[in-house]
This record gives C-alpha cells, sequence and structure tokens, in this order.
C-alpha cells in the first residue's frame, strides 16, 4: 500500500508543476511588458490619476505608446540594462566569487567548516548570517545564497533546501534585522518627509525600529528553522551528489590547508583595509558631516566592492598556494570564466530590467500603491487591525513592486499622516511595513533576485523550473507572513515603543503661544 502525501505537501506539489508550464523568466517579462503597454495606453485614455499627498503632484497614467515614451526606451535601452542595480551587484561581486570558486577556495572552506559543524545547525546558522546579511546591502543575496547551498551539499543535504533557506532568511531580514544598518536609514529616511506634511519639525530617528525588528529576528531564527527541517527539505526529498562532488568528510589536502591560512590571512588584511577607511582622520568611507548613523552610510554602501575585493585577493592567495595560479594571466582568465557563467542572468536582466523601468514611466505602480493606501482609510475599522492592513497590502505588493524603498516611497505620505492622526507613531507605521515587505518578496519570480536564486539553484539541480523554485519557499512566506501578522498585532495591543526614544503612539506637538 502507497501512503497518501499530506494536503500540504500536495499543495506545493501542485505549485510546482502549475510553476513548470510557465515559460522561461526572460519571457515572463516579455509577457509582462506587452500586458503593461495595454494597461497603461486603456488608464491613459480612461484619465487615470491619483493625488500625491506627499507633494500635492497630481500623478497621471501614462501610456507606454506615447511617443515620448517610445523615444525613452529606444534611446535610454543601454542605460536601462546598465542602470540595473542588482546586475551591477551580480556582476561585480561573482568577479572575486568567481575567482575564488574556480581556485577550489569556497569548496575547501565549505569542507572544512562542515566537517567541525552539526549537520542539525546549518539551517539555524544560515538563518542568523543571512539575517545579518542585510548590513552589507543587497550582498548577501549574492554571497550567502551560493554558499549555503554548497554547504548543504558538503553535509549530503539537499543543496536547494540551503538555498531556499539563505533566500528566505534574506528577504526576512527586511523586518527581522538584529540591530540597525543601512537598511534603517534607507527605508526612515521616506518615512521623514512623509511626516513633515503634519510636523515639519519631526526629525527621523535611525534607530527607531531596532527593539521591534530585533524581536522579530528572535523569532525568525526557530520558525525557519523548523520550516527547513520540517517542510521543505523532507519534500525535496534525499539528494544524491553527482559522480564529481567532492564529499564532506574527505580530509583536506595539506596544499589547501595552506591555502586557507593564507586566505584567511588575505580575509584579515581586507578587513583592517576597510576598517581604517571607516575609522581613521578624514575616512573616505564616514561622512563626517553627517549626524547619528547616517555618517556611515559611505561604508555601508561600499560593502560590496569590499566583498569583491574581498574574494578577489583570498582566492588569488589560496590559488596560489595549490598552484592553480602561476601568473596574472590565471586571475584574468578565471575571472573571465566567471564572467561567461553569468551570460543567462545578463539576458534575464535585460528583461527584467526593461520591465521595472517601463513601470515607473507608466506611474501605474505609484496609482496602485497610493489607491490602495486611501482604501484602507475608507474602511473605517480599528486601528489594530489597519496596522494588520498594512503588512497585508505590502504583502500584496510586493507581488508587482520588488523594490522596498519604491513601495515605501509611495505608500509611506498616505499611511504615515493617516496613521499619526490615529495616534500610531510614525516609526511603528514604518514597522508594520518592513513585516509586510519580509513575506512574498520571496516567492515571486518579479522579485529581482530570484533569477538569480533560480540559476543558483539549477546548478545543483538541473531542470530545476520556476514552480520548483517558488514551491521551496512559499513555505517560508506562509510562516513570515503569519509570523509577520502575528508580531504587528501584539506589538499593536501592548503598544510598546518601536526603539530607543520611539514611542508606540504619536502626540501633536502643541502650538506654540503667542
Amino acid at each position: 500500500m502507497t501512503t497518501k502525501r499530506p494536503l500540504a505537501m500536495r499543495f506545493l506539489d501542485g505549485v510546482e508543476r502549475l510553476g513548470d508550464k510557465l515559460p522561461d523568466p526572460v519571457f515572463i517579462f516579455v509577457w509582462l511588458v506587452l500586458a503593461l503597454v495595454a494597461a497603461s495606453a486603456v488608464c491613459a485614455a480612461l484619465g487615470v490619476q491619483v493625488v500625491n499627498p506627499g507633494t500635492g503632484e497630481t500623478l497621471v497614467a501614462e501610456s507606454l505608446l506615447d511617443p515620448a515614451n517610445v523615444q525613452k526606451l529606444l534611446v535610454e535601452m543601454p542605460k536601462t540594462l546598465t542602470g540595473f542595480a542588482p546586475l551591477g551587484y551580480v556582476l561585480l561581486v561573482m568577479l572575486g566569487a568567481g575567482v575564488a570558486e574556480r581556485v577550489g577556495l569556497l569548496s575547501a572552506a565549505v569542507r572544512g567548516l562542515v566537517r567541525r559543524t552539526p549537520k542539525r545547525l546549518l539551517a539555524p546558522v544560515i538563518i542568523i548570517l543571512g539575517l545579518f546579511a542585510n548590513h552589507a546591502a543587497d550582498s548577501g543575496f549574492i554571497v550567502l545564497i551560493p554558499l549555503a547551498g554548497a554547504a548543504f551539499a558538503a553535509a549530503g543535504r539537499h543543496p536547494v533546501a540551503g538555498i531556499a533557506c539563505a533566500f528566505a532568511s534574506c528577504v526576512g531580514a527586511f523586518a527581522g534585522n538584529p540591530t540597525p544598518s543601512q537598511f534603517d536609514a534607507l527605508i526612515l529616511g521616506f518615512t521623514e518627509p512623509a511626516v513633515h506634511i503634519l510636523n515639519p519639525d519631526w526629525k527621523v530617528n535611525l534607530v527607531g525600529n531596532w527593539w521591534f525588528t530585533a524581536f522579530a529576528a528572535l523569532i525568525f531564527v526557530p520558525v525557519g528553522w523548523w520550516v527547513t527541517e520540517a517542510i521543505v527539505e523532507p519534500r525535496l526529498g534525499p539528494w544524491t551528489p553527482p559522480e564529481d562532488h567532492r564529499p564532506s568528510d574527505l580530509p583536506l589536502s595539506d596544499d589547501e590547508r595552506r591555502g586557507l591560512w593564507r586566505a584567511g590571512l588575505s580575509v584579515l588584511a581586507v578587513f583592517a583595509l576597510w576598517a581604517w577607511m571607516a575609522l581613521s582622520p578624514g575616512a573616505p568611507l564616514r561622512d563626517t558631516a553627517a549626524a547619528d548613523l547616517t555618517q556611515w552610510t559611505p561604508f555601508f554602501r561600499s560593502l560590496i566592492a569590499g566583498f569583491f575585493v574581498l574574494f578577489l585577493v583570498a582566492g588569488v592567495a589560496f590559488g596560489i598556494s595549490n598552484g592553480v595560479i602561476k601568473s596574472h594571466r590565471d586571475v584574468v582568465r578565471l575571472a573571465g570564466e566567471s564572467m561567461q557563467a553569468m551570460a543567462p542572468y545578463i539576458v534575464l536582466a535585460f528583461a527584467a530590467a526593461h520591465f521595472i523601468a517601463m513601470f515607473n514611466w507608466s506611474n501605474l505602480g505609484a496609482i496602485l500603491a497610493i489607491n490602495g493606501a486611501e482604501f484602507l482609510h475608507s474602511t473605517g475599522v480599528p486601528m489594530v487591525v489597519l496596522l494588520l492592513g498594512v503588512v497585508v497590502l505590502t504583502a500584496v505588493l510586493d507581488l508587482f513592486i520588488g523594490s522596498a524603498s519604491a513601495k515605501w516611497a509611495a505608500l509611506a505620505p498616505v499611511l504615515v499622516p493617516m496613521f499619526m492622526q490615529l495616534g500610531v507613531s510614525p516609526e511603528m507605521t514604518t514597522a508594520a511595513y518592513r513585516m509586510g515587505d519580509s513575506t512574498v518578496n520571496m516567492s515571486s519570480p518579479l522579485m529581482p533576485y530570484f533569477p538569480l536564486v533560480l540559476a543558483f539553484c539549477q546548478r545543483w539541480k538541473p531542470g530545476l523550473g520556476v514552480g520548483g523554485l517558488m514551491s521551496s519557499v512559499l513555505p517560508y512566506s506562509f510562516a513570515f507572513m503569519g509570523l509577520a501578522l502575528g508580531v504587528t498585532g501584539f506589538w499593536a495591543l501592548m503598544e510598546w515603543p518601536t526603539g530607543p526614544g520611539a514611542p508606540f503612539h504619536y502626540s501633536a506637538p502643541a502650538p506654540v503661544a503667542p
């Protein structure tokens, strides 16, 4: 007799079958562009518009068939591609990481780590690293995710489960941030002008979400661990390594040990260099004219370049030790090979970049966001429910707009003043938005890094399609959505401050006596 699979597993199997019937991601974006062009023409003809409450500007739907937009599409096509931020991040980091991978550094480092780490602890360690990766901008998507797959493979576990776990933790870091980072400066920076609609004297508090996000991080770790162990990995089943796969229990050679020591010293040297550039007098990576944490913005933004230098220097040191690199020509050759492997992603980035750019040109994204926020305002339901509505609205918009800053730039001028009038602080409203933004992003093929993560999966499981990756990360989306609603509702009921100097309630300043 055969055992009937549980309902949840059969649902995910159905998602995978349905998703695998979708065309290649490149052509998904092509069809979306065609649908967007048609929608923009219809909305422009109907005169669809909305007033931006932050600026008073009337945003009108623009037809992408308008001659000016057609001209912009064709004239700015090179700029649209090269200005696609994920493409630059990926190519820069992979230029160094590709060298480190091809000389055997990453394999040796992962094998050495796995030999000393219990297999059961890989998932929580990766989740914690993913939450902290938020400090390095988007580098967690580029660096941690492929390393997580390699770590799971080296431990004899399914590498796709490791990749899904890392992907979910990097997205979860939008809300589950253990300590303040550049993301706080980015998001709360959009909150400040929204507050000025009602209170021009309000100043942004860059640690205003610290306690809330640290609390969320504590919960994300065990829940993400459980989802990995109980749902994702059992569904993927046992993993059979390819014939050329190096098992995790294979001891390191003398050359590899020597190379790891030299690579480690190189890493320390890069750390010391970046610390000097951030802490020395006249430091180039610190804006001394800025206040509070904003002075560290150049340092945070330099970390992508830092990872490129770190991987390149460490890879060269390891390659010289094990004889793979014999001259500077070998370094150039290995870097070139790493770029060849990124060719499919560049093709996909071309389609994705133009869809996102055209979505912005049409104004449909901002119109959708503002109208959705105003609908919440018109419901008249209790404040706690409205905060949960922010979480849900943000999660739904994740399906259409992947950028956290783009969504908040459109939503903040409506949501922040609205909740201030209800007595809710701007920091709490921002925290609710961040919780919603940490849930659905990972399951949307329109998320800028989704195609890259799919490419990482296909390295270990050739033929894995969009549905395969979606079905592997959907359990995290459901679990994190439950957490987002639970944490936001609990915090609203307790009325706790969201961070130092950031109370839950907002009180309008008393008028100045004449």
